[in-house]
């Protein structure tokens, strides 16, 4: 696992979009899996403006949701379908052929998660996944106690999750309960797992997952299994980690040609 501290959001919006073009360059239709929230936001504005200066060409990209509500529908403004449409397909100039997402409307969605999960693999797998972390480490919507192994499937959100997600809707109450979301098992099948974290609030989970031991209680911390995990944090999310020092001398130490 690798950990890159930047000095704020934005800059660290700016290199993993770095990494995604670079992604682009040598695959000119890798399949990108992006996640929903304020935080990665930078990331998604830096790829557009690479793509606007004629930087990046991401015409050929796919895009794929890591997770989706059960029951809004798809026209619904905060399903995940619309915000990533909203926020990384059209910026980049894509159509909806080049979006793949979990039915959270289906009538089984026990078989819309299987789909989703087989889906993934039919397409070659996902090149590069961006991740964000709960304030109690999860990662997708896999909540502590996730299961290290586990695939795409139905969760119910924790009470604490539903509050943090309040601010995107008109209350508590207009929150789902369900969620299908890539497992742990599935999102560890991703050939580069980028994590971006950002603010004090993320900075225990952060400490926890990247320091701690692996437990299915800091679901994020199955990062470590992977061979080619990147964790990004600005300051005040780096600011709980015993070894970010070392973290900044071995980035500041890195070879270019290693890329992200």
């Amino acid at each position: 696992m690798e950990v890159v501290i930047v000095p704020d959001s934005a800059a660290g919006g700016v290199l993993i979009a770095e990494a995604m073009a670079d992604l682009l360059r040598r695959k000119p239709d890798a399949l990108l899996g992006v996640a929903t929230g304020s935080t990665p936001l930078p990331v998604y504005e830096a790829l557009a403006a690479k793509v606007r200066a004629q930087g990046t060409d991401a015409s050929r990209a796919r895009i794929c949701q890591l997770d989706e509500y059960v029951g809004l529908p798809y026209g619904h403004p905060e399903s995940y379908r619309s915000v990533v449409l909203r926020e990384v397909v059209e910026p980049l100039g894509l159509t909806d052929a080049s979006f793949m997402g979990p039915d959270g409307t289906a009538e089984d969605v026990v078989a819309a998660c299987t789909a989703y999960d087989r889906a993934l693999t039919e397409a070659g797998g996902v090149d590069l996944q961006l991740l964000g972390i709960g304030t109690d480490g999860h990662i997708g919507f896999n909540e502590p106690c996730s299961s290290l192994a586990s695939r795409t499937r139905i969760k119910t959100l924790t009470e604490q999750t539903r509050q943090d997600n309040a601010r995107f809707f008109d209350g508590l109450d207009e929150v789902p309960h369900h969620v299908i979301t890539q497992g742990i098992g599935t999102i560890l099948e991703a050939r580069h797992l980028v994590l971006l974290a950002t603010g004090e609030a993320k900075a225990d989970a952060v400490a926890l997952a990247v320091e701690g031991p692996l437990s299915a209680l800091v679901p994020a911390s199955a990062l470590q299994l992977h061979p080619h995990a990147t964790v990004v944090v600005d300051e005040a999310a780096a600011s709980r980690l015993k070894l970010a020092d070392y973290f900044r001398a071995t980035y500041a130490a890195k070879p270019d040609w290693q890329g992200l």
